[in-house]
């Protein structure tokens, strides 16, 4: 198999993992709607994955599953952050200043950087299932191709991450025009609170049925 092949596989199989509607990918798209900081939470999420996916293609990927109790700390990590950032997003959507788009542009001025890259360090890093998407099951399919070649494969998943991400983050802009009715923004406060305890409880009965 060629290695354009081979780096074609992984950035069917990364993208494919990557387009599911997750906290991750909430996040991205209200900081792409609001426009702060855009490019640096694009590149961090993107960043992170590539760092994720290099490690589970060099074999770090069989050393996590053969110690369940990272998996387990980080679990049960990812259910108090997305808990607590799911109850601030239903509170969002009863705020009438966060629906207003005029208020939420004033408010970027307001966001620092380190805020934002915090929050975004935080929503990538403590959901489990990141770890589990990029780490282990890339790095075991990665696994089966030669060593030769297993570096375009990680080169793949790793491409498809970096447009993701800022496919969305900067994508998002072209919804501007929705997101100026009060309503859009309450509908998506509400939408990322539900995503963001659908896996908080999805997270916390995977570990207390483990």
């Amino acid at each position: 198999m060629s290695s354009f092949a081979v780096a074609a596989s992984g950035f069917a199989l990364g993208a494919s993992l990557i387009m599911a509607i997750g906290a991750q990918n909430a996040f991205v798209l209200r900081q792409g709607l609001q426009r702060q900081h855009v490019f640096a939470v694009a590149a961090i999420c993107a960043v992170i994955d590539a760092t994720l996916i290099s490690l589970g293609a060099g074999g770090f990927g069989a050393v996590v599953s053969s110690h369940p109790t990272i998996t387990a700390v980080a679990a049960w990590g990812g259910v108090a952050f997305l808990a607590v950032y799911g109850g601030r997003s239903f509170l969002a959507a009863l705020h009438p200043g966060s629906l207003d788009s005029r208020a939420t542009r004033a408010e970027k001025k307001d966001t620092s950087l380190g805020a934002v890259v915090s929050a975004t360090l935080a929503v990538s890093l403590l959901n489990p299932h990141v770890y589990l998407d990029t780490v282990v099951l890339l790095g075991s399919v990665a696994a089966q191709y030669p060593a030769g070649v297993r570096i375009f494969f990680a080169l793949g998943a790793m491409s498809a991450s970096f447009v993701w991400f800022f496919s969305l983050a900067y994508g998002a802009r072209l919804l501007a025009p929705l997101f100026a009715r009060p309503i859009a923004w309450r509908v998506l406060d509400v939408l990322v609170g539900c995503i963001m305890w659908w896996i908080a409880i999805s997270l916390a009965l995977g570990q207390l049925a483990g």
